[in-house]
């Protein structure tokens, strides 16, 4: 009899009761950081704060429900929000709610579609074509522009928005009428979240400053020194705003771009947090989740959704073991919807400012890129690339050099692959790269070994070519070795060079050997005209082979 195809969430499998505890403790304590984050984060997007209690709720409960990480929490970032203000900035013109509504329903649903056609066309695999060091400047770029979107509500300033030096520009005019009242609170919000993250790095400071700002403009009346409030919030579900396919013409391209970072983030925070006794995340599962969750967020008002690295450290730390703490966490962001947002009224705009721009911050960090420049100064270039793509051309646009200096950098490496001359260490069978730190190596008078390392193909085999040149002349050697131990393929261009190459050696009086051959290698070699001109006699299995068979011949002659 054929097994029903259980509809559970996997985690629910072998699911144990002690686990619950943890879970809901750490269900609360993510939603304590989850939800005023959420609010803070819509108003970067330039949404109602009430959008991001339906995105800390709906994408919650659906991912809980396919997802594969245990751990990770969803709902949006401050990359995610950042991307969406872009787009809805390029298809709005004013300020209209209603025109805004449908952008942002039309936006959230072509990323949930994107992402699930990607699960469906198994394209996890796109997630890995970002490098790190370019993803670094990408998330520190993000984090300038966050940063200076935010500086006029920390201010109490109003300009119109324009490029990243118009904002500069038009925030240093505007200092002179800096609001006073504004500035002081957004500083006390900034100097609280700094003393409970040092003093107290477990407490939800976020839901603490919030909780503290909207007490102070309730019973100090702030709002006649000139803090700005969020005002009425509506409590309840949304209504179901439908989306616009005109809409979707012009905003699928940014639509794309978010697709792509919404999932990035989620599968590097899903691997980041995994734990060793947890199944590996799938990549394809969790384009279909963060797909699901981002077409239902799109039916009930969110906006888009992803995992956040930030909030799942705080649902790890706190002790969760399954999505059941998401769970929780989501029905604390209905509770909230439902019962206790009109509550949120007093809100101030440069609290939340203030929480936008300390959890931003975070994304530059000197560390990362002074560990990149110690390691590899060109990716450290790469990746100051992606940063200046993100603060002068736009997030979107920034999306896209971060792509092509991501697709660059990895035809850069296969298109330059080293290729050196090799000396034995006296006394051993082992060969290393020539080197005047070694001058006690051993070399074999008339025979030059070299050794190239990577894929040989179309696009490098005339590279390699040009590099053993000068090697071959400076050597005059009687035999070429050519050592294919750190090539794991070789395609048709490769092998037509090499017997090119065979052939100019031979008209010279050199002979060509290979040794060091992987199966595959060994294969192809012996289908090409190369093998049959080569035989068996001139392939060996490694280098001391071929010194033992140098050797025979040198006593011989």
């Amino acid at each position: 009899m054929r097994r029903r195809m259980s509809l559970a969430p996997g985690w629910l499998h072998g699911y144990e009761k002690q686990w619950a505890r943890a879970d809901i403790l750490a269900g609360l304590a993510a939603a304590a950081v989850v939800v005023p984050k959420a609010l803070a984060y819509a108003t970067i997007a330039g949404l109602p704060v009430q959008v991001g209690l339906y995105t800390a709720c709906v994408p919650m409960f659906i991912y809980a429900w396919f997802g594969t990480s245990r751990a990770l929490s969803v709902s949006t970032t401050t990359t995610l929000a950042i991307l969406s203000a872009n787009a809805f900035g390029v298809v709005l013109v004013d300020d209209d709610p209603g025109m805004l509504a449908v952008a942002n329903a039309t936006l959230t649903l072509l990323v949930g579609m994107m992402l699930v056609a990607a699960a469906i066309l198994r394209l996890g695999f796109v997630a890995n074509f970002i490098s790190e060091p370019v993803l670094v400047g990408f998330k520190a770029g993000v984090a300038v522009v966050i940063v200076m979107d935010q500086l006029p509500k920390l201010f109490g300033l109003h300009y119109p928005k324009g490029s990243f030096f118009h904002n500069v520009g038009a925030f240093l005019a505007g200092l002179p009428h800096t609001s006073v009242g504004t500035l002081a609170l957004a500083l006390l919000t900034l100097a609280a979240l700094l003393l409970l993250g040092r003093f107290a790095p477990r407490a939800p400071a976020p839901l603490f400053v919030v909780a503290a700002a909207i007490i102070a403009v309730a019973v100090f009346d702030l709002r006649k020194f000139g803090v700005e409030t969020v005002g009425a919030v509506p409590a309840g579900l949304p209504s179901w705003t439908k989306p616009d396919a005109s809409l979707a013409l012009r905003l699928w391209p940014d639509a794309l771009g978010i697709a792509l970072m919404s999932f990035t983030e989620s599968i590097a925070a899903a691997r980041a947090f995994a734990r060793n006794d947890e199944p590996t995340p799938d990549a394809n599962r969790e384009l279909l989740a963060t797909g699901l969750a981002n077409a239902g967020g799109a039916l009930l008002g969110a906006m888009v959704s992803g995992g956040g690295t930030s909030q799942t450290a705080v649902n790890r730390q706190a002790g969760a073991r399954t999505q059941l703490a998401g769970l929780v966490t989501a029905a604390l962001a209905l509770a909230v919807i439902l019962i206790f947002a009109p509550l949120m009224s007093p809100m101030p705009h440069a609290t939340l400012a203030a929480v936008v721009v300390f959890y931003s911050v975070g994304l530059f960090s000197p560390a990362e890129f002074r560990a990149i420049l110690k390691i590899r100064r060109t990716e450290f270039v790469w990746a100051l690339s992606a940063c200046a793509g993100v603060v002068l051309l736009g997030t979107l646009e920034g999306i896209v050099v971060a792509i092509v200096v991501s697709l660059f950098a990895l035809a850069h490496q296969v298109s330059d692959p080293p290729v050196y001359a090799l000396k034995r260490i006296p006394g051993t069978n082992v060969f290393r790269r020539d080197s005047k730190r070694h001058p006690e190596d051993e070399a074999f008078p008339g025979l030059l070994l070299l050794r190239p390392e990577g894929r040989i193909f179309f696009a490098n085999a005339q590279r390699v070519a040009d590099k053993m040149r000068p090697l071959v002349r400076e050597a005059n050697a009687r035999i070429v070795v050519l050592d294919l131990s750190r090539v794991f393929d070789v395609e048709y261009t490769a092998l037509k060079m090499m017997a090119d190459a065979e052939k100019r050696l031979a008209a010279s009086g050199t002979t060509l050997w290979v040794a060091g051959l992987n199966p595959g290698v060994l294969a192809a070699m012996r289908r090409s005209p190369l093998g049959a001109t080569l035989g068996e006699t001139r392939m060996f299995y490694n280098l001391e082979h071929v010194v033992s068979k140098y050797r025979e011949i040198v006593a011989r002659d």
